[in-house]
């Protein structure tokens, strides 16, 4: 019998994940290992289950699916993951082609696609919902399609950290967060702010959101 690819669903709708549940439950080479409701959780429970695939949504409270797919792609690049999201407008698909994700699939998707894209990722190949694919396309050919390298000069743990300052935490609630003295927190706000040249919180919220790091809910 074939390996069953191990799922982990990452939505902050419970209604969603149990309809998305229900979906693959039906198909014995898919076996769904456990859900998480936002993306703190998600981060926690990749560490711990391991999972082939998460299936993830990009709007959710503490830290959205870009921002924890971004940190998976350097701490546990086995993961794969499939975002599942309403937007489908070119800057949320240009930031998700960056954060290193595998497909994107339209939440008003059939189950067959679906099915189509956890396969090919699950294989190594790259699957995007067909309406997605054109307007990246089109995104590319008309010269827009530029990817920030400011995003990619952060370290894992300091977009963790810019992503928690966005977030409206302290750095002693940062500290808290991550395990980490409040000292260590400090010095990487300064690296963020120096390889940034952004230099107040304010400035650092607007550029995580404008990065499609943190949402605005």
């Amino acid at each position: 019998m074939k390996k069953r690819i191990k799922l982990l669903l990452v939505d902050d709708h419970p209604v969603v994940r149990k309809g998305i549940a229900s979906c693959l439950n039906q198909h014995e080479h898919l076996q769904i290992i456990g859900e998480a409701a936002d993306g703190r959780e998600a981060l926690r429970k990749a560490r711990e289950m391991n999972p082939d695939i998460m299936l993830m949504d990009i709007d959710m409270p503490h830290m959205n699916g870009l921002a924890v797919t971004d940190l998976l792609r350097k701490e546990l690049p086995k993961i794969k993951v499939l975002i599942l999201s309403m937007h489908s407008n070119t800057d949320y698909i240009l930031r998700i082609i960056q954060s290193g994700a595998r497909g994107y699939v339209l939440k008003d998707a059939g189950t067959e696609e679906l099915l189509r894209a956890i396969e090919s990722i699950n294989q190594g190949e790259a699957f995007f919902s067909p309406e997605v694919a054109r307007a990246a396309l089109n995104q590319y050919v008309k010269g827009s399609g530029t990817v920030n390298t400011q995003v990619t000069q952060l370290t894992n743990r300091e977009r963790e950290v810019l992503v928690h300052i966005a977030d409206g935490l302290s750095n002693k609630e940062i500290a808290s967060q991550l395990g980490v003295g409040v000292r260590t927190v400090e010095t990487h706000r300064e690296r963020i702010m120096r390889k940034l040249n952004i230099h107040s919180v304010a400035g650092l919220t607007k550029f995580a959101i404008s990065q499609g790091l943190v949402s605005l809910q």
